[in-house]
């Protein structure tokens, strides 16, 4: 078993860490977005699923916008486009499967 405590964690702002990635199975990654910080309009090849560890999120699709707080968390199927807004200091956890998906380059690395 791996285990990781998120509350200490000590991961650099908009420098996402990889905490464990199995081939055919998911990529887990943790995320520091600083209040203000935009992950901009993007997708991934995966079922990408979004928890809010701490702070809060604002989650844009088109013209709709949710906001998420500490507890929240969003499942984007692959390729559904979104962007993430830093309402306020937060720190995110993102999964990933399977991993990698149809048309990943294997060595991505983040």
């Amino acid at each position: 078993m791996d285990t990781w405590d998120l509350t200490t964690l000590n991961v650099e702002p908009n420098k996402p860490e990889v905490l464990r990635s199995d081939d055919g199975a998911a990529r887990a990654i943790v995320i520091n977005l600083p209040a203000g910080d935009v992950m901009q309009d993007h997708e991934t090849y995966e079922h990408a699923w979004l928890h809010v560890h701490h702070g809060t999120i604002r989650v844009s699709q088109g013209r709709a916008d949710t906001e998420g707080r500490a507890g929240f968390v969003a499942h984007f199927a692959p390729h559904e486009h979104r962007e993430i807004t830093a309402v306020e200091d937060a720190h995110l956890l993102l999964v990933l499967a399977p991993w990698p998906g149809v048309g990943r380059d294997k060595d991505f690395n983040a």
